[in-house]
């Protein structure tokens, strides 16, 4: 059975991106596990890295913890992130941040674990297709990196609350993103 991690990076509750995240969900078949984490409730300190120094990282706590678990507990990773400045907000590169780390931590089995997972990515943008591509392009590598499948992009257009939505391609593109495969 899959089981989808919504991994919300918005600053706004309820924002566009979110919003449009919900709406195709909803198309999501009966009984699939849905698990929605916003990233702004888990916040990780600066990423320290010591792959020159230690090697080795302690098995994660605190929210870097239950971020690991809730990880490795999904088959897909959803990240619902608008864009900011041309690329992915604070707190889910801080997350991503993380993975270096994960990916040392003894027995974790972060790489192996995430080869199987697929990932999908939902965002939105104030600006145009073309100002969301560098974000876009940062969030692709991450799938490839561990072999995963990148499923699909959902991104929609709008400032205020509402906006993306009220569009009737965005909200047809959403109802049929997840069984459609993506784009």
């Amino acid at each position: 059975m899959r089981h989808y991690l919504f991994l919300v990076a918005s600053a706004r509750s309820g924002g566009n991106t979110e919003q449009l995240a919900r709406l195709a969900a909803q198309s999501l078949p009966d009984g699939t596990e849905t698990t929605w984490l916003r990233l702004r409730e888990y916040p990780l300190p600066p990423f320290e890295d010591w792959r020159h120094t230690t090697g080795v990282y302690p098995q994660p706590e605190g929210h870097a913890g239950t971020l690991l678990e809730v990880t490795l507990a999904a088959s897909d990773l959803v990240f619902v992130a608008p864009v900011y400045w041309y690329s992915v907000p604070t707190d889910l590169k801080r997350y991503l941040d993380e993975w270096s780390a994960w990916l040392r931590v003894p027995d974790a089995r972060f790489r192996e674990q995430m080869q199987d997972k697929r990932f999908w990515t939902i965002a939105n943008s104030a600006g145009t297709a073309e100002q969301a591509q560098p974000m876009l392009d940062t969030l692709r590598p991450c799938a490839g990196y561990f072999g995963a499948q990148m499923m699909g992009e959902l991104l929609g257009n709008g400032s205020k609350p509402g906006d993306t939505i009220k569009n009737p391609a965005v909200r047809d593109a959403a109802q049929g993103f997840f069984s459609g495969g993506g784009r």
